[in-house]
C-alpha cells in the first residue's frame, strides 16, 4: 500500500528518498522518515496545526499515563473489530506526536500483518512522531484531503480530529471500521472553570457518518488528580489555552493537586458492504 498524490490523485511511488507520481509531482522524504504531502495551496496558514509548545506539553502529559485508559480502549476495540491472521492497514487521523498511533499499531501487529500510518497537519508533531516510532509511516497532510486511494484502508482512528464523512467513506474498505473519540459532556469541566466564567457542557456526540453504521457507542469517564506541572501541560494542549490568562496558567502550575474529570465519547462505525 502506498500514498496517493495530493495534487492529481495518482499513486505515489517511492525511490531514492522521494515519492513521485506518473505526472512528475515529487515529494521528498525528510531525514526523520516522514513525507510532507501538504502542498502550499492546501495550507490555510504558514504553519498549520499545533505549535511546538503544545506538542511538547501534550507529550509530557500523555507519557505520564493520564490518558492511558483511552489509549488501551481504542486499541482493544480495533483489535477486536479487525480479523486476525490477515493483512490490515490502519490510519490515525490527527495523530499528533504518535502516542495513540504507536500503541494501537503495536497491539494490532500481534495478530496480523499491519501497515500503520499517522497523519497530521502539524509538521513539528509529525517530525517528532517519525523520529520516535519508525515502524509507523507518518505524513504531513490534510485530513480533508486524505492522500490514500479509494477503499484502501481497513481501519481509521480519529481522536478529536476533523475529517469529512465523504473522505472516510471514500478511503475505508467495505466492512472496514472507523473509531472516533470526542469530548463527552463533562470532559475537563474543572479545567474549563478556571478559564471561563460561564462554563458550558460539551454537546452530546450523535455523529452520523454517511456510508457507515454505528456498532458501538460508549462513554469512558474517570477522575484525575494532577500535580501543577501536569495541570499546566493539560491546559497548554487544549484549545482553552488560547483564552487562559497568564494568572490562570500560573495558578494551575502552582497547584499541588488539581482534580479534574475526563469524559470521552467513543464510537465504532462499520463501512457498509
Amino acid at each position: 500500500m502506498s500514498y496517493q498524490c495530493p495534487l492529481c490523485h495518482q499513486p505515489l511511488h517511492h525511490a531514492r528518498q522521494q515519492w513521485h507520481c506518473e505526472n512528475h509531482h515529487q515529494f521528498d522524504c525528510a531525514k526523520e522518515g516522514y513525507v510532507n504531502l501538504m502542498p502550499v495551496q492546501h495550507k490555510r496558514s504558514k504553519q498549520p496545526g499545533d505549535s511546538a509548545e503544545m506538542m511538547q506539553a501534550r507529550r509530557a502529559f500523555l507519557e505520564a499515563g493520564y490518558y492511558q485508559p483511552l489509549q488501551q480502549r481504542v486499541a482493544e476495540w480495533l483489535d477486536e473489530a479487525l480479523p486476525a491472521g490477515a493483512e490490515a492497514s490502519l490510519l490515525d487521523i490527527g495523530c499528533g506526536e504518535g502516542y495513540y498511533t504507536a500503541a494501537v499499531a503495536a497491539r494490532l501487529s500481534q495478530r496480523r500483518a499491519l501497515a500503520a500510518f499517522g497523519l497530521d497537519v502539524a509538521k513539528v508533531a509529525i517530525r517528532s512522531a517519525a523520529k520516535r516510532y519508525p515502524s509507523v509511516s507518518f505524513c504531513v497532510a490534510s485530513s480533508h484531503r486524505l492522500p490514500f486511494a479509494d477503499a484502501s484502508l481497513d481501519a481509521v482512528l480519529r481522536i478529536y480530529a476533523p475529517c469529512k464523512a465523504e473522505e472516510l467513506a471514500r478511503v475505508v474498505k467495505p466492512g472496514g471500521v472507523v473509531v472516533t473519540v470526542s469530548p463527552g459532556p463533562r470532559h475537563l469541566y474543572q479545567l474549563k472553570q478556571q478559564v471561563y466564567q460561564d462554563v458550558q457542557l460539551h454537546a452530546e456526540n450523535d455523529e452520523q457518518l454517511a456510508g457507515f453504521t454505528c456498532e458501538i457507542a460508549e462513554s469512558l469517564a474517570y477522575p484525575m488528580t494532577l500535580p501543577g506541572e501536569q495541570a499546566a501541560n493539560l491546559l497548554q494542549m487544549t484549545p482553552f489555552a488560547w483564552r487562559a490568562s497568564v494568572q490562570v496558567q500560573q495558578t494551575l502550575a502552582e497547584n499541588t493537586a488539581f482534580a479534574c474529570e475526563t469524559d470521552f465519547a467513543l464510537r465504532l462505525y462499520r463501512r457498509f458492504y
